[in-house]
């Protein structure tokens, strides 16, 4: 009978979802415990008849938490929408009872080498759905859960096993894409590609609320979805960890291994062993259906900050389901009509076969867990690495913050030193031991590679932290400068000095001083930025610093230094009070002082736009400084008055040219006009500003087989690499760095020649640039000497270009600031 269901499913183009029931997707001779409620008890519909909302979900992991002694739950947190970030903890009653006992002697296993673990339960992490319109993962939640809530006779399993069991990687993004799914569901369902249901509107369900691709958060741990998850994973330190993923309608089902030359080095040879055993137990439960499925010919393990990755360093095994995609209720494919159930069987089946797998192999991943923590100690290493910025608190602290989520030990300066000509202060610097549980996870954070086995990758080839973040760093540093351990990390408080009648200085090297000129100018006061050097009260001071006059004001003196404390600490930036406008340098009257104009800010969204982009944009303003930026959809964008905004901010893009001539009008009467990656080409073209670009050449390559033609092109792009470049720091877009250079990332081939005017050039890469990360030898010819960004007049205005994303994935604090650089002092470049 279920054969028959198969073939219908696939084969028949009028099949109605409401033909299936539950017991497509289970296994066959089990019986099930009646007093455990079934999805559509709950629900009103069977899985896979209506794409499940977040909603419902919630409600039927409580029910079934409710009725079995199998399953806990816990609410570990809400998303940037409130939605529940649940936790299901699903084994036996037994080990229930004892689960904060076995959670220790887990944990105690991996800090000493002499803990039995032969009878220890394994922990599975299972993750479903990290990106919300690959929604066969959550939907096999619903069955998965219900198995092991109700199926009789899996004593062995749950005694052995502790699931950790998150049904909704990611509750926003799926919300969003039911709605989409279900909204455009017809009575008798239409297979056609062509259909609306099978395309979603930008920016899609993918992402979360700030659209962040939330499977590339495990590293760098930014979003609130990731927070939780991370506390989870290092809580218990999961043996296997599976993330229930979908790719293109046409394929079929992966899982892992992936590629074996796009490994990341760090990651133990065992760990891949391990991974390809634990396959057959996938390929032996898909041939029992017929689905076809491969496996080491797709996706990588080099990133960490992917959730099949993230284990990979950690002790842990991590494995990636790849499921075609119905994109709706069904539609037609090369294989056939893929049906929305269909691919739901596919990740329960998956589900379950890495419990099996899991199970039968519990001794042997136990083991080699416990083994990979007692080599990570004793490597020997009794050395630190440093890392902070004696003039940035705030971006230092938050690289340490981090650390602490990941539960890597870190120390406190114990007083300031030189190192390599960078100066590490007590209280903006931090020490972290090399000899210490996590060290791999520390080398994986700051690693640099600069060699590969091979040039293509899924994602980016480099994350290294400290260039991110812009810190300055050091390492092989002596364990005799970490101060005490930092157990309550807090950061550096901000506040104003003292108050004057006279200004006040509050420098731009902070990470947080765009947050608090923001609400000063919001405040409607008057302020200036220092286009030179200077000394004011035996302090020096650089270009950028602000100077907040007393005098003239809307505010008294008084109001405004009460106001003024409340944006220090608000902002965690220090305000000097100064008693004279006599400097050593530039006078606070000095015309070397540029009045700061109110920005207002708005940004092109909708179809055409890099969704990615727009959000990192939109999460910079929102979240990190609490300023306004106004999105405007180019589905109406021809209709607006733009006549109010000072500064117009195009993320990468392929827009219309019905806009060119409303922005070239826009900017000639005094707009600033900001575009990232091809939409300075799309500037270029369509003569807004004067860019001359260097094209790549892939034919340089010869010798290339009809096998390996699709590597010839693939092998010139930059997936994700870090690049120097020097800087002239008395530039407006370079004010409050205070090194001489700068770590810019980049993914894109896109290079411009700088101009003969070398002051044109504020920003420049170095004849040997690359930091870390992957480039061909074509490209890595091409981008010595370029420019990353381009600023020129048009009209009354300006134009201002950067080649890459300056606010990538929420975790380059090191470059934020250039682009708030653009929204303060952009009319002064």
């Amino acid at each position: 009978m279920k054969k028959l269901l198969v073939f219908f499913l696939f084969i028949s183009i009028s099949i109605s979802a409401q033909e299936v029931d539950l017991s497509y997707y289970l296994p066959n001779n089990v019986t099930y415990n009646k007093n455990v409620p079934t999805p559509k008890d709950i629900m009103g519909h069977e899985v896979g008849e209506w794409h499940v909302t977040h909603d419902k979900l919630v409600e039927y992991m409580k029910a079934l938490a409710a009725s079995s002694d199998r399953i806990s739950i816990e609410n570990r947190g809400t998303t940037y929408e409130g939605r529940p970030l649940l936790l299901l903890t699903i084994t036996s009653p037994e080990n229930h009872k004892n689960i904060e006992s076995i959670r220790q002697k887990h944990i105690d296993a991996t800090d000493d080498p002499s803990v039995d673990i032969s009878k220890n339960p394994i922990v599975v992490y299972q993750g479903f759905s990290i990106h919300g319109n690959e929604p066969s993962g959550s939907n096999a939640a619903l069955a998965v859960a219900y198995y092991l809530a109700a199926a009789e006779n899996i004593d062995a399993l749950l005694n052995n096993t502790v699931i950790l069991f998150d049904p909704s990687l990611n509750p926003d993004g799926l919300q969003r894409f039911a709605y989409w799914a279900n909204t455009n569901k017809s009575k008798n369902i239409n297979p056609d590609p062509n259909d609306r249901e099978y395309s979603e509107v930008w920016p899609g369900g993918r992402t979360n609320h700030y659209q962040f691709d939330m499977n590339r958060d495990w590293l760098p741990v930014q979003l609130p979805e990731s927070k939780v998850r991370i506390a989870s994973f290092h809580k218990w330190l999961p043996n296997i960890l599976t993330d229930h993923h979908e790719m293109g309608s046409n394929s079929s089902f992966f899982f892992q291994p992936g590629i074996p030359s796009r490994t990341n080095p760090l990651t133990p040879q065992m760990n891949q062993d391990l991974t390809k055993e634990i396959a057959t137990y996938h390929a032996k439960a898909l041939d029992k259906i017929g689905s076809l499925y491969y496996s080491e010919e797709s996706f990588d393990d080099f990133y960490y900050g992917k959730g099949s990755t993230f284990p990979d360093i950690n002790g842990g095994i991590g494995i990636l389901f790849e499921q075609a995609s119905s994109r709706g209720h069904a539609q037609e494919t090369e294989n056939g009509i893929l049906t929305f159930p269909f691919t739901i069987r596919n990740q329960f089946t998956a589900a379950l076969s890495t419990l099996e797998a899991a199970k039968n192999m519990r001794v042997k991943i136990l083991q080699y867990q416990q083994d990979f923590y007692k080599e990570s100690r004793n490597t020997g290493e009794k050395k630190a690495i440093v890392f902070g910025d004696e003039k940035d608190a705030a971006k230092s602290f938050m690289l340490a913050e981090v650390l602490k989520r990941h539960q890597i030990k870190i120390h406190e300066v114990k007083a300031d030193f030189t190192e390599n000509g960078k100066t590490f202060k007590k209280g903006y610097s931090y020490v972290v031991p090399m000899n210490q549980k996590n060290q791999r996870l520390v080398k994986a954070m700051f690693d640099v590679q600069k060699t590969f086995t091979d040039s293509l990758f899924y994602d980016v080839s480099a994350w290294t932290f400290n260039h991110a973040f812009g810190v300055d760093y050091a390492e092989n540093i002596s364990l005799s400068k970490a101060g005490n351990e930092i157990t309550d990390l807090k950061m550096k408080q901000g506040l104003v000095s003292f108050k004057s009648d006279y200004g006040y200085l509050m420098p731009w090297n902070e990470y947080y001083t765009p947050k608090a000129l923001s609400a000063i100018l919001q405040k409607e006061l008057r302020a200036k930025v220092s286009m030179k050097n200077f000394k004011n009260g035996g302090n020096s001071y650089e270009y950028g610093t602000i100077f907040i006059p007393v005098q003239n004001q809307k505010l008294d003196s008084a109001e405004m230094f009460e106001f003024l404390n409340q944006v220090a600490k608000e902002s965690n930036v220090l305000i000097t009070g100064v008693t004279t406008g006599l400097n050593d340098g530039i006078d606070l009257g000095s015309e070397n002082f540029s009045a700061i104009t109110k920005p207002k800010v708005a940004m092109l969204v909708g179809d055409g736009i890099t969704s990615y982009d727009s959000g990192e944009i939109w999460h910079l303003f929102d979240q990190r400084f609490d300023m306004h930026i106004t999105r405007l959809d180019m589905s109406y964008f021809t209709r607006t008055d733009i006549s109010k905004y000072t500064h117009i901010v195009i993320p990468s893009s392929t827009i219309d040219i019905a806009a060119i001539e409303k922005l070239k009008t826009w900017v000639q009467n005094g707009g600033i006009l900001v575009g990232y990656k091809n939409t300075a080409k799309w500037l270029a073209s369509n003569k807004m500003i004067n860019l001359d670009f260097e094209d790549s050449k892939i034919d340089t390559i010869k010798n290339v087989s009809f096998e390996n033609r699709s590597l010839q092109s693939g092998a010139q792009y930059i997936g994700g690499a870090i690049f120097e470049a020097k800087i002239d720091r008395s530039h407006p877009i370079s004010f409050g760095y205070k090194n001489e250079k700068i770590a810019l990332f980049r993914n894109s081939t896109m290079f411009i020649k700088a101009d003969k005017k070398s002051y044109n050039n504020p920003i420049q890469y170095t004849s040997n640039p690359l930091l870390s990360g992957y480039i061909s030898k074509e490209n890595s010819k091409l981008i010595k000497n370029t420019v990353p960004f381009k600023v020129q007049r048009l009209g009354r205005g300006s134009v201002i270009v950067f080649t890459d994303n300056t606010n990538f994935r929420a975790f380059w604090f090191g470059t934020n600031k250039l682009l708030m650089n653009t929204i303060f002092f952009g009319d002064m470049m």
